[in-house]
């Protein structure tokens, strides 16, 4: 007994072509995000803890890479991981609530989520920099 076989299923999906919803994308960002926090933001951070406490001159060297326009950069992006983390997980948080989960709102939700880690992101910049 052969199986029929669809003449019209697609024989390639490329997944660069499909449009996701808003609602997806924040979602696959917030998990990304949340990945890059844990695996190289975790061991980073506790690399530059312990140049931070470890003598004087380790904590020379460490403000002396924060003057760098490429670790200012990095440490720019890193903070909107965790913006964009912080700010999702709350949207993720409410919808487990049932507060937003119809289309409209999950969509009103989602730019809200990415305008707010954005313009946090911005305004922490300026603050620090």
């Amino acid at each position: 007994m052969a199986a029929k076989i669809h003449p019209k299923r697609p024989k390639h999906l490329n997944l660069f072509k499909i449009k996701q919803p808003l609602p997806a994308v924040v979602s696959i960002l917030h998990r990304i995000s949340g990945a890059l926090l844990f695996f190289p933001g975790i061991p980073l951070m506790l690399c530059g803890l312990q140049l931070l406490l470890q003598s004087q001159e380790s904590f020379e060297v460490l403000t002396g890479y924060w003057q760098l326009p490429v670790i200012k950069g990095l440490l720019l992006l890193s903070l909107w991981f965790l913006l964009h983390h912080v700010c999702a997980g709350i949207r993720h948080l409410l919808l487990d609530l049932h507060i937003g989960v119809a289309l409209p709102q999950a969509r009103a939700s989602s730019k809200l989520v990415l305008i707010a880690g954005f313009l946090l992101t911005v305004l922490a910049g300026v603050l620090l920099w």
